[in-house]
């Protein structure tokens, strides 16, 4: 049979959504976007050069140094001796036993962020977790690096789950397009990073609701420093990076020097006002938060100030925050301020009022579906009790046995001896690399499993080659997506890859645990054990799901779970029966002043929201970084997947650098010059893009450029994390603060 007749067509599932794949043979060769996808987004273009490029791992691989002598110097510039399946197994399986048995499953991290497949099973953080427990346990990690910081204060202020809350209690976009009049969009909201979600979103709308919005003659009111950061259309204030707080501080000013605050709604609803008013009018520290106070900080005119609070006051408004806010030292005071400025409004718990989180910031947050859980591989309860902030794990490799502060708890870093890692890659998304470099090297093994050669991969000691989704067959479902997939094998596996599941039940065997960890089922076996349990839930709930066969037979279906008549509003039951439905917080109530952060102690998270000056930021500019770096999420790809493929198109690399034609000038730097970005912590090549849609004094240079070669003085690629600081945000959230970083910008004279 030749390839022409092999030719196939199916459809597949994706974080970046459904998109239709050609094979013939063995080989993907093309394709196209899927026909009910209103946005369809170009990033499964790249997938045949990405699923076919020489950077595959082709077979199991153990660094040289670490098998002459173990231990981790080399890692980043060693190379690599391939060999067989079962010998690199079984060495692999007798470096946990001893780790294990030497110094216990505390020193053992089970790394994960969990974005390599959209599909239930083939899911390689749950596979990961799942095999470490089931061998003992491991130290994990709390949060993730878009939303840590929130995670850790949110549940203070509104007693819920912050990512519950984002994506099954807030305001739809049909409730905002039905009953909004003022859409106020701190950070933005941005169809761009709204092209992707953890468990894959089919139909891309957030651009197509806001035409809506304009056709309805909603005042749409992008605050921050990038114009493109919402649709065209909404108008712009450009606010200073990091300055949101002192806004939100001055907006709220307004309201209560002229009367516009709802004091009814604060006397019920919420608790501590009068802690925070004092501040607010400036009795405790002597400096009313005023907009002529708050205008040489953002960089906006104090009268603009002033009409957007009336305007906020007198219409129904919805206030929305970007998750970027969150990702920056004090990370946590425009989340709480944020909710602060929405209670004294008086507009929580209105359909279309209030306060809204991470609209736009990934695909399915503002969709009105019936919850309809998804199929979940059970990882087991972890017998192990330590676990760390997902950002602070540099922290934890370099300072073993050191205490730190996080959400009110003080205690010691485990000392970390082996790490894991599977579906994910630090290398790209923690920040200031070359310090994640050298503590890189500190434990004695490292292992990961990884389809491609990213710079985690060449950073470890053993490299277990694992499939792309496009080479097994799992089932793709979110419950923020009304879709259900058959996720085919399309291609065989590339070079000698094997599924992670595979792996781990390699390695369970190994180590006595494969009963455990397999429970007697392969891979065929547990799809359609989960998939079965998945179909009794949807029935019990009155959705009919196909069975396995027929939807292995149609490939995907839409299923009826749309909401129908009036939609969730956020809190408002609080809203309608404060008794009756209180919050989980200590008072019940919205925490304006929390008695248990002001128990903490933390003089860099106090009881109420304040403004802190970050350490790096305009305020703060030297001659040395005179420019606020910004690192968004990158519109061409998911984080730094499919990054080896991308980097062979001409022009790509190093990538793009927004600056304003100012900032430009007066560096003599022209459109598409290859400039150098810099400051105390690293360098990085870009290419300059001169914008009038970015804030002057501000640049933008977008993630996911694979870091560089260890011992490269300049990161050839264009990675901003060379350059951003590896600091929490608080000692209460102990977050990412990615967007905290002044730097330079010169001319490249290599």
């Amino acid at each position: 049979m030749d390839d022409i007749s092999r030719r196939r067509i199916a459809v597949t599932s994706s974080h970046w959504g459904a998109f239709e794949v050609e094979t013939e043979g063995d080989r993907i060769t093309a394709t196209r976007p899927f026909a009910a996808d209103p946005n369809p987004p170009s990033i499964p273009a790249i997938i045949p050069a990405a699923v076919h490029h020489h950077t595959r791992v082709a077979r199991p691989a153990i660094r040289r140094g670490w098998l002459d002598h173990r231990g981790g110097g080399g890692r980043g510039s060693d190379d690599f001796v391939e060999l067989p399946w079962d010998e690199a197994l079984d060495i692999a399986a007798a470096e946990i036993a001893r780790i294990r048995d030497t110094h216990g499953n505390t020193s053992i991290f089970g790394g994960s962020y969990g974005w390599s497949s959209a599909g239930r099973f083939h899911h390689a953080q749950s596979q990961v977790h799942r095999f470490l427990n089931s061998i003992g346990g491991y130290v994990a990690s709390f949060g993730s690096y878009s939303t840590g910081c929130a995670q850790a204060i949110m549940p203070h202020v509104f007693g819920m789950n912050f990512l519950e809350q984002i994506y099954h209690a807030q305001d739809s976009w049909q409730t905002i397009a039905d009953h909004t009049e003022t859409l106020v969009m701190f950070g933005g909201i941005n169809p761009k990073n709204a092209q992707v979600s953890m468990g894959g979103i089919t139909e891309h709308g957030t651009a197509s609701w806001f035409d809506r919005f304009a056709e309805k003659g909603m005042r749409r009111i992008n605050i921050g420093p990038q114009r493109t950061d919402a649709p065209g259309g909404c108008e712009w204030m450009p606010l200073r990076p990091a300055t949101d707080t002192a806004l939100m501080l001055a907006l709220a000013h307004v309201l209560e020097t002229e009367g516009l605050t709802d004091h009814a709604f604060l006397d019920r609803y919420t608790t501590g006002f009068t802690r925070f008013r004092p501040y607010l009018m400036g009795e405790t520290d002597g400096q009313p938060k005023s907009p002529d106070w708050a205008a040489p900080i953002c960089g906006l005119d104090p009268e603009t100030i002033r009409a957007l609070a009336r305007r906020m006051a007198g219409t129904r408004t919805l206030i929305t925050v970007a998750w970027s806010l969150q990702r920056a030292e004090h990370g946590e005071q425009p989340y709480w301020m944020s909710a602060v400025l929405a209670a004294m409004l008086g507009q929580i718990g209105l359909p279309g009022g209030g306060v809204g989180y991470g609209y736009g910031a990934i695909g399915g947050v503002g969709k009105g579906l019936r919850r309809l859980r998804g199929m979940t591989l059970d990882q087991f309860a972890n017998p192990v009790r330590e676990v760390i902030p997902v950002a602070r794990i540099a922290d934890m490799l370099l300072n073993p046995g050191q205490d730190y502060d996080f959400n009110g708890k003080r205690g010691p870093y485990p000392d970390i001896r082996l790490i894991y890692w599977a579906g994910g890659n630090p290398f790209h998304h923690h920040q200031d690399l070359n310090r994640l470099h050298e503590a890189w090297q500190r434990p004695e093994t490292i292992i990961v499993n990884e389809p491609w050669w990213t710079p985690t991969a060449k950073r470890a000691d053993i490299v277990f080659p694992a499939t792309t989704p496009y080479e097994r067959e799992d089932i793709g479902r979110s419950d923020l997506d009304e879709y259900l997939y058959n996720m085919p094998q399309l291609i065989p596996p590339v070079g000698e890859a094997r599924d992670d599941y595979d792996i781990f039940a390699g390695l369970a065997a190994r180590i006595g645990a494969e009963e455990r960890f397999t429970e007697g089922r392969d891979s065929a076996t547990w799809l359609r054990e989960l998939y079965a349990g998945y179909r009794e839930r949807a029935a019990a709930q009155g959705v009919e799901v196909p069975d396995f066969e027929e939807l292995r037979a149609r490939n995907w279906v839409r299923l009826p779970v749309e909401q129908e008549g009036p939609q969730a509003t956020f809190l408002s039951r609080l809203r309608d029966d404060p008794e009756g439905a209180p919050l989980a917080t200590p008072s019940g109530r919205i925490e304006i002043f929390s008695e248990t952060i002001e128990g903490f102690g933390y003089d860099d998270c106090p009881g109420h929201p304040v403004w802190l000056p970050p350490s790096e930021w305009l305020g703060a500019a030297s001659n040395a970084a005179p420019l606020h770096l910004v690192s968004p999420q990158p519109g061409d790809k998911l984080h730094s997947q499919l990054e080896s493929a991308l980097a062979d198109v001409p022009g790509a690399r190093p990538v793009a650098l927004a600056i304003h034609p100012s900032d430009a000038a007066a560096r003599a730097i022209a459109e598409g010059a290859i400039v150098r970005v810099h400051n105390a912590r690293g360098a990085c090549l870009a290419r300059a893009a001169l914008t009038d849609d970015i804030t002057p004094g501000v640049v933008a240079l977008p993630t996911g450029a694979w870091y560089g070669d260890a011992g490269e003085n300049v990161d050839p690629h264009g990675n901003p994390n060379v350059l951003t600081p590896d600091i929490g945000t608080s000692k209460l959230g102990q977050g990412s603060s990615a967007h905290t970083a002044l730097v330079q910008v010169s001319l490249n004279e290599g």
